[in-house]
């Protein structure tokens, strides 16, 4: 994958110079005229794991476009709770990232970091926020989408309890919401942002049969576990993280070694080396919602 992305960059030639940015866009309008219709039967998604910081919305708007391209994407989803300064979300960070490629944004325990994401809660139908939030809280946990031409997606956001707020169960309240999303599309995402890995494999075991994918985030460490259970659910424990991986968790190193040694506050800066966009692509059946299947991908920033 990482040579043919290669391949597609020479092609498409630097985005820093005029003639390139011209050619650019008219080889990503030959390329995408070429592949319209291709999908058929199928629901190919994008899955990115937790945007860090200005570096990672970079490689979301770097990469994504030539992903969507490669890979025939019919939908993109990202988890993005960490893409303004590497705690909480604004409305401007979340434009770029949608203008960028990504169709719909997940979140998770650094939602209310910002308060500028009151304004998305209330108005942008593409942000979700964990579903097992009490009632009576703005935001939704849970969408369909439809887009022209594509089979519809639903899109679940959940949230953890282990090491983590005491939201509402998300096991007692879970199947209840995928019944009544699977009376509208069998096929489903679930993001299960959760600390512990037990608990993504149980949930992920729960709902085996009933979601297309069950993916894990907020640890911003990518598993090596991917499968695809019996009931044809595909499962990561964790998708990584979208930024800079010469660092801790995204994060300067220096400041965090300090913070262990010392034990006193220190200031945890976005570091900016070796910036990567993690996640996982699903090729689902759109007549079943089985995943058919699931691939890492960890693609570092040209």
């Amino acid at each position: 994958m990482r040579l043919a992305l290669c391949a597609l960059r020479l092609e498409l030639c630097p985005l820093s110079f005029a003639p390139g940015a011209l050619r650019f866009k008219q080889s990503v309008s030959k390329l995408a005229h070429a592949q319209r219709g291709f999908n058929l039967g199928a629901v190919k998604i994008l899955f990115i794991g937790d945007i860090v910081g200005e570096p990672g919305r970079r490689a979301v708007r770097t990469l994504v476009p030539l992903l969507r391209l490669q890979h025939r994407l019919d939908a993109v989803v990202a988890n993005g709770e960490n893409s303004a300064g590497g705690a909480g979300i604004t409305p401007k960070t979340a434009e770029e990232i949608f203008s960028a490629g990504v169709d719909v944004m997940t979140t998770g325990d650094h939602l209310w970091d910002q308060k500028e994401v009151i304004t998305l809660l209330e108005s942008e139908s593409r942000f979700l926020r964990p579903l097992n939030y009490p009632a009576g809280t703005m935001g939704q946990g849970a969408r369909v989408y439809r887009w022209d031409g594509k089979p519809a997606l639903a899109v679940v956001n959940l949230q953890g309890r282990t090491f983590m707020a005491d939201l509402d169960n998300p096991f007692n309240m879970i199947q209840r919401e995928i019944a009544r999303l699977r009376g509208e599309t069998p096929n489903i995402l679930v993001d299960f942002h959760a600390e512990a890995t037990s608990e993504k494999i149980a949930m992920a075991r729960l709902l085996d049969g009933q979601v297309s994918a069950l993916v894990g985030t907020h640890t911003h460490v990518q598993t090596a576990d991917e499968q695809i259970f019996p009931g044809g659910t595909a499962f990561l424990s964790d998708a990584g993280f979208t930024g800079p991986h010469q660092s801790v968790l995204g994060r300067e190193i220096a400041p965090v070694i300090k913070r262990f040694q010392t034990l006193t506050p220190q200031r945890f800066e976005v570091a900016k080396g070796d910036v990567r966009l993690q996640g996982v692509l699903l090729d689902i059946d759109e007549t079943t919602g089985r995943t058919r299947s699931i691939q890492r991908l960890s693609e570092p920033l040209p």
